[in-house]
């Protein structure tokens, strides 16, 4: 028996070796499409890399076959064996494809199972040849082929569930080819063939021709393998520009993120269509205070019970809903139960059919523009009123002047017209004694117009504050329903302060007692106590005055702002909100301090801290009694009255005409002057301080410059007057009677007489 050892085409040889190298690179390649896939598509790529390897093993093992020949013998080959050589690997193969991706400890069985699979195929192939030969196999060759085909495999399935780049898999492409080629063509070497008859030398029927399977088989594997390729690559780029998309999106979404999760002071969440927290940043955490646990819940908790009950956070959302957003202000209530003022917007959110898929809120805090706008408006009405009360007190302070200049004729005329009755009829005294208490009343009331308008000279002085409330008796009536209590003790220390301006500071502070006291009535108490010094005063001895009432009481932040100027919780018109800050200016430039106590539903206490006075003899008001008599002058005096209004020229040129005195009268002050350069004698100038033209301090001037130590008495309503040359001018005060008159006259000449009768020394020349 001759054994036959066959040649190959070299052409075929290189073309099968081709074959494996590109079909294990196509096979890596799907398998990089199967790791990056999922699901179905996974599953796709897994099928086209089983295909690819196993087909391609098969292609390259068909075409090596093809590639050999024997001298002399016609080789065919049996279909069904052919098919059936094609279908092992490729079953195989996507079996252990399967196995390896669920089970990675599962490689070394698979690829010994997809190498005996190889193996089984090359041999099942060797039995689809048909020709006058037998074949003999080596079993040392046989073995061989066997464990390339195994390592072959298990290095192919390891690869294809690992990532690597296009040099790796073209590299492990043209290794495998080679290890499989290897495979095969070590078969070959260890396979005989023993020539037959001639008879069976002979192809059998419907037997395929070697040269045209060789080719087509090639070519549709390359067909098939570049198809697979060219997959590959078009799936790569889409999933390569997917994840660009999607790196580019996840990067827009997380400056998005970064930029909502930034924006501490607007609360930014998301309603789902029927209004339901979805999600929120975290602004919104920090500004209302809850977590987590409001997903899912109504946003109808951060409206207050009053709104919710009412059905607005529905409405709005409908609103929105049929305008495309809704905006508006309102107090919103935080985790915590406090409220605070916010601005809040609804936009509604639909998809690309318009339907309505939820909502987007944004809330902001404006609770300190809100303060600041009420502050602002409170200011303005508050300037508002103070510009009306200046103007007020500006027409109080002239009302107050005339209605002076009308009480001093009046005052002045009772006074001569009772000294000049007979004193028979005690009735005609009496009803004159009466009208003079009437025209003292309008003078007391006149100073407190006066200090109202700031035109009043009030100077501290030594006061009697249990007298001084009483003497106020008559201005603290209110209400029947309200009962005024006056407490004080039996030894109680002095205070020196202005007495009007204290009188004006109870009566401002027995006001708001009897404002905050409900229509039911109530009790309002002025009291004083002394104490010493608390922190904030100098040492020493205070007389603490309290004016309580069993109002409503005050708030922590009412109390507050209490003492601040135009601070009111009164209405408009009702209050300027100056009277507290008013009193408080008064205790501080006294040496003293105001305090305030209150709790809402117990009253206020307002208590004025004066410090006691080391001098326990208190000013008598002057005006408080009716006018005495007066005695005459011991000596006539010339003098000069000026003033523009003829009631009360008339009324003082009568008193000093009833003192014997000689009276000359001017008109003006200009009128005065001509009077001063042609009247020899002139003794005293009595003349007002409010007049047209030249003005008393001007004509007090002129008189220094016409007259030297001509002295000059003031009289005026007003003592708020400005700087003169003469800054110890002699003043009376509107209205005046005869007793007051004649003692400024006579306190004038005094004080002129004494600078007459110092003498300068002057030292002699040397």
């Amino acid at each position: 028996m001759h054994h036959h050892p066959g040649s190959h085409d070299p052409v075929l040889v290189a073309l099968s070796v081709l074959i494996a190298a590109l079909s294990s690179y196509t096979a890596l390649d799907l398998a990089t499409r199967m790791r990056a896939a999922s699901g179905s598509a996974s599953l796709g790529w897994l099928g086209a890399a089983a295909v690819a390897m196993g087909g391609g093993i098969w292609s390259m093992h068909f075409v090596a076959m093809l590639a050999f020949s024997l001298p002399g013998v016609d080789i065919s080959y049996d279909p069904l064996l052919t098919l059936l050589s094609l279908a092992i690997p490729i079953l195989v193969a996507a079996a252990a494809f399967v196995v390896v991706s669920r089970r990675s400890n599962a490689l070394v069985v698979s690829g010994i199972g997809m190498g005996l699979a190889i193996s089984g195929m090359h041999y099942t192939g060797m039995s689809a040849m048909r020709m006058a030969a037998s074949i003999h196999y080596d079993p040392v060759w046989v073995v061989l082929s066997i464990a390339i085909a195994i390592g072959a495999s298990i290095i192919a399935l390891r690869l294809a569930f690992h990532m690597t780049s296009v040099l790796e898999r073209i590299l492990a492409g043209a290794v495998m080819g080679v290890a499989i080629s290897g495979m095969h063509y070590a078969a070959m070497q260890g396979s005989s063939f023993v020539p037959a008859d001639a008879v069976l030398g002979r192809a059998a029927h419907g037997a395929v021709g070697q040269a045209p399977l060789a080719f087509l088989i090639a070519g549709t594997t390359v067909v098939v393998l570049i198809i697979g390729l060219a997959a590959a690559v078009y799936d790569r780029s889409s999933a390569e520009r997917a994840d660009r998309e999607a790196e580019a999106l996840r990067r827009s979404e997380e400056r998005f993120r970064l930029l909502v999760e930034g924006v501490a002071d607007h609360a930014i969440f998301m309603l789902d269509p029927e209004g339901r927290v979805a999600n929120w940043n975290l602004g919104a955490g920090r500004l209302i205070g809850y977590g987590d646990e409001i997903v899912g819940t109504h946003y109808a908790i951060l409206h207050t019970d009053e709104e919710r009950d009412s059905g607005i956070p529905d409405a709005v959302l409908l609103d929105a809903k049929r305008e495309g957003k809704s905006t508006g202000e309102g107090w919103r209530v935080r985790k915590d139960g406090n409220r605070f003022w916010a601005e809040a917007t609804i936009r509604v959110v639909r998809n690309e059919r318009g339907e309505t898929i939820g909502f987007a809120k944004i809330v902001r805090d404006v609770t300190e523009r809100r303060r600041a706008q009420e502050a602002l408006e409170r200011t303005r009405d508050a300037l508002a009123i103070s510009q009306k009360m200046e103007t007020v007190g500006q027409l109080t302070g002239g009302v107050a002047h005339d209605f002076n200049n009308i009480l001093a004729v009046i005052l002045g005329s009772l006074e001569l017209a009772k000294k000049r009755l007979q004193p028979e009829d005690p009735r005609i005294h009496r009803l004159l004694d009466n009208a003079i208490h009437g025209a003292l009343r309008g003078t007391s009331l006149t100073q407190r117009m006066l200090a109202f308008a700031r035109k009043q000279d009030l100077k501290p002085v030594v006061v009697d504050v249990p007298e001084l409330v009483r003497g106020m008796v008559a201005l603290l009536k209110f209400n029947p329903g309200i009962r005024v209590e006056t407490r004080f003790p039996i030894e109680l220390a002095k205070v020196k302060v202005d007495a009007n301006q204290l009188e004006l500071a109870i009566l401002n502070l027995a006001v708001n007692a009897r404002d905050a006291i409900a229509a039911g009535g109530g009790v309002i108490s002025i009291a004083a106590r002394e104490e010493h010094a608390i922190d904030g005063l100098a040492e020493g001895r205070y007389v603490a005055l309290s004016v309580s009432d069993t109002g409503s009481g005050m708030d922590e932040e009412t109390l507050k702002h209490a003492q601040e100027p135009f601070f009111t919780t009164k209405g408009v018109g009702k209050g300027t909100g100056l009277g507290l800050s008013m009193v408080k200016g008064l205790a501080e430039q006294s040496g003293g301090v105001l305090l305030l106590k209150s709790h809402i539903g117990e009253g206020t206490t307002a208590e004025i801290w004066l410090p006691a006075s080391e001098d326990e003899k208190a000013a008598v008001p002057h005006a408080a009694e009716p006018s005495r008599s007066v005695s005459r002058s011991s000596r006539s005096l010339s003098v000069l009255v000026v003033d523009d209004d003829l009631l009360v020229l008339d009324s003082i040129a009568a008193m000093l005409d009833d003192l014997d005195h000689a009276v000359i009268e001017a008109r003006s002050g200009e009128e005065a002057v001509q009077l001063l350069r042609r009247m020899p004698k002139i003794d005293i100038v009595v003349t007002d301080y409010a007049m047209p033209g030249m003005n008393g301090l001007q004509l007090a001037e002129a008189v220094a410059a016409e007259r030297p130590g001509t002295p000059v008495v003031l009289c005026t309503g007003y003592a708020e007057l400005p700087g003169s040359t003469q800054p110890h001018l002699p003043r009376i005060s509107k209205p005046f009677d005869q007793t007051a008159l004649v003692a400024a006259i006579e306190d004038a000449m005094r004080v002129q007489a004494d600078m007459r009768s110092v003498l300068t020394l002057r030292p002699k020349r040397a």
